[in-house]
């Protein structure tokens, strides 16, 4: 056992906790169905009221995205439940002496889950077959660091000798043009021009679907496994309002509104349901605040950038890429390009899964070697939170 020493960045003083060692032994990503190209996202999303969008085409140029996975037939056919593409990367763990009936903890994050109850994680454990311990951390992007944050605490407290955090996204379904057509009837009966606001269409040509899992137990395991040294993560709600949203809506005050507030006829004729971004609090805020977090947690961590050998940034869309190097570096962060790892462009934005995904095609990759370290850092816009892990390959 070694007792690393942890401190309240509130308190001058640190405090000793004792920990175990835990490691990152496996990962593994399953993206449904054969990839889509940007030409082919219609045939399986739709035209809102029969026509063209008029946001797709300035989305996809900032995006950069290429390719993405729907759970979806070009009939719009849901082919995968959420927990079920959870449970497809679970499965992808086992192998090389693992027995997925020996796993202790599963922890499951995501922004889409497949209904409000019974909890995520509960319908991830249903589809795999054996008594274990379940937690279902809410959220978006975040929530699949926060599920990780859970697997690793529970096996370095010496809980559990192995946990599973999973993160997933199931937004394909949401993005159906069938899902707005109530909205559209609405504006056309009011002599309005039937198209949706930008909030709403501006998330159909950027989220896709799929899940990633990892292993974590309390000793390396084969040729390459990954230590976890620490796990960071803060919300700045309390400075912020809420910029990406679904299950709710905002007045025209833009104070928001969640479901309960709504008429049952207001919930499809407002797609409350659909998820919705405030692209202008994002562009004015997730980067410069994200640099802001890292700094503080770096030097929290005593971790220079120099130290970092591969940096694993959650970014929405290429446009943010140039803009994150440079906010980076006027915090006094220097991480060159030839240390990042993206997939962003091949696997699409998968919310709560992206680290995971980024983690798998890294690993894949070969360019990990033992002794480097390993940087994953997610944001997460809903309401502006965003967390932070440092791995030492072993």
């Amino acid at each position: 056992m070694v007792v690393r020493y942890f401190w309240r960045p509130s308190t001058p003083h640190r405090f000793p906790v004792a920990l175990q060692e835990a490691f990152i032994t496996r990962v593994s990503g399953y993206l449904p169905n054969d990839p889509i190209g940007n030409d082919e996202m219609t045939d399986f999303l739709g035209m809102i009221d029969g026509k063209p969008s008029r946001a797709r085409s300035i989305v996809l140029r900032n995006n950069g995205i290429l390719k993405r996975h729907y759970a979806l037939d070009r009939q719009g056919r849901i082919t995968h439940t959420n927990a079920q593409l959870v449970a497809r990367a679970v499965e992808g763990l086992a192998g090389d002496g693992i027995d997925l009936r020996a796993i202790q903890v599963l922890a499951c994050g995501t922004s889409s889950p497949d209904q409000f109850l019974p909890s995520h994680a509960s319908q991830v454990h249903g589809e795999l077959g054996h008594a274990m311990e379940v937690v279902s951390p809410s959220g978006a992007c975040c929530s699949g660091m926060h599920a990780l944050k859970y697997a690793w605490m529970s096996v370095a407290s010496g809980n559990s000798a192995n946990a599973i955090a999973a993160g997933s996204e199931l937004v394909g379904p949401m993005m159906r043009a069938s899902n707005f057509e109530r909205e559209t009837e609405r504006y056309r009966q009011l002599e309005a021009d039937p198209i949706i606001g930008f909030e709403k269409e501006f998330l159909r040509w950027m989220l896709s679907d799929g899940a990633a899992a990892v292993l974590v137990e309390n000793a390396p395991r084969g040729p390459l496994s990954l230590k976890v040294e620490w796990i960071r993560s803060r919300s700045f709600a309390h400075e912020l309002e809420v910029c990406m949203y679904s299950g709710g809506d905002k007045d025209e005050q833009g104070a928001f509104l969640g479901w309960k507030h709504f008429a049952p006829e207001e919930l499809a004729g407002r797609s409350v349901f659909s998820m919705k971004q405030d692209v202008k609090l994002l562009g004015r805020h997730i980067i410069e605040l994200g640099a802001r977090y890292l700094k503080g947690v770096l030097e929290e961590q005593e971790l220079a950038a120099t130290d970092v050998d591969h940096f694993l940034p959650h970014i929405s869309s290429m446009f943010f890429r140039d803009k994150l190097q440079q906010c980076l570096a006027e915090q006094g962060i220097h991480l060159p390009q030839e240390r990042w790892f993206l997939n962003l462009t091949e696997v699409g934005n998968v919310g709560a899964a992206s680290a995971f995904l980024m983690l798998d095609g890294l690993l894949r990759s070969g360019k990990v070697r033992k002794g480097q370290r390993i940087l994953l850092v997610v944001p997460e816009s809903a309401r502006f939170s965003y967390a932070a892990a440092l791995c030492t390959a072993a």
